[in-house]
């Protein structure tokens, strides 16, 4: 990604409201966010929604065995899908949730397609903070192409990645379909964060995730 984008797209993130950081790769975003963000934080209570950039960075790896912090697991194996989904809820009034997001505009705006809802929930509303990392790739021009990288990348291989038995987990194309197992069901735009600093997104110079 060029050096000039990343650093309009910081530029931007932070006109309107978010705390905007940008570090050269995953290791450096694991540094950043366990020995910056979390102490500047305290939280107590921690989770998280699905984000392959996340799951990168080592972060989740740290804060499940971090025992100064109830973190609540809401993808541990072997747990019941009902356990889950209480675990999920339970996880929008922690108080601090990390996460991912499917793109990022040039204008500083943050695009994402979920199917439960837990995760766009989490950045959303509910909890007092939110670190989202992102890495550079995820950048596009506005919501068209944000919703365009979405249907064409992001959406059919995290459908093949959790086995949904949709269209798109075969041929890797929308085709908008009506399936149980669709993932696409809530768009968000986070055009701006509010309270200002509540959202905290972490850039990260390197292709990450889809």
């Amino acid at each position: 990604m060029h050096r000039n984008t990343i650093t309009e797209t910081m530029k931007a993130l932070s006109g309107n409201g978010f705390k905007a950081y940008s570090v050269p790769d995953a290791a450096e975003a694991r540094e950043l966010i366990l020995c910056e963000l979390l102490p500047d934080i305290a939280p107590g209570v921690v989770s998280f929604g699905d984000s392959m950039t996340l799951t990168a960075t080592g972060v989740l790896d740290a804060l499940r065995t971090d025992p100064s912090l109830t973190f609540i697991d809401t993808f541990e194996p072997g747990v019941d899908r009902a356990e889950i989904l209480q675990r999920r809820r339970r996880a929008l009034l922690a108080d601090l949730f990390l996460t991912g997001t499917n793109a990022v505009t040039k204008s500083g705006k943050l695009v994402n397609l979920d199917m439960v809802g837990n995760r766009v929930g989490g950045i959303v509303f509910g909890p007092e903070h939110v670190i989202i990392t992102v890495s550079a790739n995820k950048i596009v021009d506005d919501e068209a192409a944000a919703a365009c990288r979405v249907r064409e990348i992001a959406a059919p291989q995290n459908a093949a990645r959790h086995h949904a038995k949709t269209p798109c987990a075969k041929t890797g194309r929308c085709a908008d379909c009506k399936s149980p197992d669709r993932i696409c069901n809530v768009w968000t735009i986070t055009e701006k964060s509010w309270p200002k600093g509540r959202i905290k997104v972490v850039l990260i110079d390197q292709p990450l995730g889809l």
